[in-house]
């Protein structure tokens, strides 16, 4: 949703000029190598997008949304920033608001992890949290009509706000980090889907670059976008999402999700992609989210599957973003029991199939 605003040239100039400083003060993140015994053809990639300012790939996202609604003036020295969010895109968003000297207001699902809301806080955003998901939208909508300001929406705008051609998006950060591989050119990447911008992106430039690169795109189970890719007539869940993983999985389908660059999507149950994280983490050495334990289960069969053709190449999927934000829920035992999350058997069984048992 946007409101119409007379924005001073002058002011646009330097907000653009604020934010591309900040970007140009930040280093590119790390692409890390993980070689696992059981594949030695196939290394794997983590593009660690935990190194963000903001600790998550959203930072990425935000970037781009504050871009594109400044080109587009739709924001002005005196705007109201709203954002609906699952956590880690309003915290990046609270970022830039406050580089801006803007006022930010994130609305969250009541469930949204306490760290990611105390981050949202410490940028210097404010919290309106709803007890329905399925009602962020049209409150934030609300909130944007009640202030004048505008309403970011990144479910809607996530696709179109990342140039997908270059301008060091994630596309293009990631193979220009593979240029020097044995594989430069992966078999697979894999990814989550919340928005659906990352893999439009991704899938855009694969294609753009003319490579035989591969996308899949891991889905929680409870989500609608796998369901979707398999039957577009299916676009909204009745019941809600009800995936416990945050930032991926929707009730319905974004407009920012493009199934035509896809070519495969995974479901994943999520105390399986409890079990990936926590033992993602336990080979690493450093804990990282849930999304990320989701992508991980898509890999694993990836992997498995090409083996038993004897095929080799590389797989590329993200680190969206660290643990520590998820102590209090996938890292504490008794909240896991709570929410009825079995995640032991798959722990120890990536343990084994990564030899990090």
């Amino acid at each position: 949703m946007t409101h119409k605003t007379s924005v001073s040239r002058d002011w646009l100039v330097s907000a653009i000029a604020r934010i591309e400083a900040d970007y140009t003060r930040s280093a590119d993140t790390h692409l890390l190598r993980i070689d696992l015994p059981r594949y030695p053809n196939i290394p794997l990639y983590l593009k660690d997008e935990s190194s963000h300012p903001t600790g998550s790939l959203k930072h990425r996202l935000a970037r781009s949304l504050f871009l594109y609604a400044l080109c587009n003036g739709w924001i002005g020295p005196d705007t109201c920033v709203i954002e609906s969010s699952s956590g880690s895109t309003a915290v990046s968003e609270a970022y830039f608001a406050r580089l801006l000297g803007l006022r930010f207001i994130a609305v969250v699902p009541a469930t949204t992890a306490r760290p990611k809301l105390d981050a949202i806080r410490f940028y210097g955003g404010e919290i309106h949290a709803v007890d329905d998901p399925r009602s962020v939208y049209d409150v934030s909508a609300r909130l944007a009509r009640e202030t004048g300001g505008h309403y970011l929406d990144q479910f809607t705008y996530a696709e179109r706000a990342t140039d997908w051609r270059g301008n060091n998006n994630i596309a293009e950060s990631i193979f220009a980090q593979m240029a020097r591989e044995p594989n430069p050119e992966p078999s697979w990447v894999v990814v989550g889907a919340g928005t659906g911008g990352t893999s439009a992106t991704i899938g855009r430039f694969i294609r753009y670059q003319r490579m035989k690169t591969r996308l899949c795109v891991a889905d929680p189970a409870a989500s609608i976008f796998h369901r979707h890719f398999a039957d577009p007539s299916i676009t909204t869940l009745e019941g809600g999402c009800t995936a416990r993983i945050e930032g991926i999985g929707r009730p319905r389908v974004e407009p920012s999700f493009i199934p035509s660059v896809i070519d495969r999507m995974e479901p994943v149950e999520d105390g399986e992609s409890i079990g990936a994280m926590r033992a993602l983490s336990r080979l690493l050495g450093r804990r990282v989210g849930g999304s990320t334990g989701t992508n991980m289960v898509a890999v694993a069969r990836l992997m498995q599957e090409m083996a038993e053709c004897g095929l080799s190449g590389s797989i590329v999927t993200l680190l969206c973003d660290g643990g520590d934000r998820y102590a209090q829920t996938y890292y504490d035992d008794a909240w896991l029991a709570e929410h009825g999350l079995h995640w032991q058997e798959a722990e120890a069984h990536y343990l084994k199939l990564w030899g990090a048992a």
